[in-house]
Order: C-alpha cells, then structure tokens, then sequence
C-alpha cells in the first residue's frame, strides 16, 4: 500500500482529494494539512510515502516544504499540486527535491499515476508542464535575472517573503519564525538586494509570480 499525506489549506480540495485516492485499492490516506509546516510536521511523525501538497499554502509554500523534507531528512517523497505550469516554479520544484508536477486542471488519473511514480523513486510531470520544459529547451532558453535570483533565495529569505506577501508586519514574522525583528528587517533587505526590487509592493508581486501566494487569498 501507499501510504498518502494531503496537504491543501482549501478543506473542499482535500476532501475532493481523498475521495480521488480512496477510490483507488492500492493507497491509504493517512492524514491532512492545512498548511506547509503542519504538512512538514506530519510528515515527520507519520513518515507517509507520499505527500501531496499545494503550492500556495500558508506559512510554508509547497516549493519550501518540500526543501525542509530533504534538509530535514525525512524520506516522504513530494508532489507540488499548481493552478499554473510555470517554467521557473517547475524547475524550482525539481530542483528542491519534488517527484512530481500535476496542474490542478489535469484529469484526475494524472495524480494517481504520479503518486505511484513517485513511491517507486520515478518523476511524474503533467503533459502540459513537460511541453513547457521540453519547448524551452529546444528554443535554448533560460531564466530571466529575476527567475533566476528567486531560484538562489534561501529558505528563511523564502519563507520571510512569504510572510511579507501575506501581509504581516517584521513584527509578526519574528514572532512567527522566532526570530529579532532585526534579523526579519536585515532578510527583506537582502531579498531586496538579490531581487533588485525597492519596496514591498515588488516583493509582493513576486511572490504572486512565483506562486508562493494567490491572489485571492
């Protein structure tokens, strides 16, 4: 049996989820996160085989989680659920460590067929994000700066942008991550920095690009 962890912050798309996965005689559910670091915290007490995890989550993003899963090493291998199949964040995801892409619009049996991909060690990605890579490849085609300055943040530079993105004060994100708020106010400098964006309406507007936050909330 495969043993699963679902982790959206939408309770409708969990269920939808699960009802997807209890239908299929070969995967058990093991639980449910609403968010990346609860996913995280799951996933080192449950040791699922795979989990299934929204890129837009709230305090640790999909893309986040899964680098904490490796730096943590903790063996869950990951899939990144995305509205979108955006070159930058497939590549980051790969790159980070995720067995596999499926856009939220594709039939139901490509998660299915991902999840079993990913239990066994091997990569899934939907149709339409391997067409993205492979066009991009053929036409030599490579990040833009800001592409590729997002793929060389940190994890705690990733996730204060985050939290910068959802609206929280240095104030807050110190308390969130148990930092100063001089550390939280030296991070958004240096994102600053790397990023070449002056103000917190850039950075928000990256973090929207690059999926770590929606813009319905």
């Amino acid at each position: 049996m495969i043993k699963v962890l679902i982790a959206d912050d939408h309770n409708l798309v969990r269920q939808g989820i699960r009802a997807l996965l209890e239908k299929a005689s070969d995967i058990i559910i093991l639980g449910e996160a609403a968010d990346g670091q609860q996913a995280v915290d799951l996933c080192a007490r449950l040791t699922p085989d795979v989990l299934v995890i929204d890129i837009v989550m709230p305090r640790l993003n999909g893309i986040e989680a899964v680098e904490r899963l490796r730096s943590d090493s903790i063996p869950t291998r990951a899939i990144i659920l995305s509205m979108y199949s955006d070159e930058t964040l497939v590549r980051k995801a790969l790159k980070k460590g995720a067995k596999g892409f499926v856009v939220k619009h594709a039939v139901a049996e490509e998660l299915l067929i991902a999840i079993r991909a990913a239990a066994h060690g091997d990569i899934y990605l939907s149709p339409a994000v391997s067409s993205i890579l492979v066009e991009s490849s053929m036409q030599g085609k490579g990040t833009d700066d800001e592409g590729d300055a997002f793929d060389h943040l940190s994890l705690r530079e990733c996730e204060v942008l985050q939290l910068l993105a959802e609206g929280h004060t240095n104030a807050e994100i110190a308390a969130i991550l148990v930092l100063s708020e001089k550390t939280v106010e030296k991070h958004r400098s240096n994102l600053m920095d790397k990023l070449h964006i002056h103000n917190l309406a850039g950075l928000v507007r990256v973090a929207i690009k690059h999926g770590m936050v929606s813009l319905d909330g």
